[in-house]
């Protein structure tokens, strides 16, 4: 899983999603329900096939401009944890809290 710092991150991770699904994670590294939804995120990770998509966090404390710059490109509300799905440029889904499951993750990719 990539770690996305800067805009220009950002914007290569967008560009990928014309390729195939991205999925990326925007995770507090001092809140529990964050920590939670990261170890669900790494489940998931860890039980498919690590190339069939690209994986990415940004942490928002830590690089909260491109956190803040995501949310606004994006059109969406910012909230953390909050998991996204991205293809062909587009928001193919978006959950937050503790919504953000294996399984959940799992059937909006299906």
């Amino acid at each position: 899983m990539k770690e996305i710092t800067t805009d220009q991150e950002w914007h290569d991770l967008f560009k990928q999603s014309d390729d195939g699904p991205v999925l990326l994670l925007k995770h507090s590294t001092t809140c529990p329900i964050s920590a939670e939804a990261y170890d669900e995120f790494q489940s998931f990770i860890n039980s498919s096939n690590e190339n069939a998509h690209t994986y990415a966090m940004v942490k928002v404390i830590e690089s909260r401009p491109v956190s803040n710059l995501i949310s606004e490109e994006l059109g969406v509300k910012h909230e953390s944890p909050q998991l996204f799905i991205l293809d062909k440029k587009q928001v193919k889904w978006v959950d937050s809290h503790f919504s953000i499951t294996k399984k959940k993750i799992e059937k909006a990719l299906a």
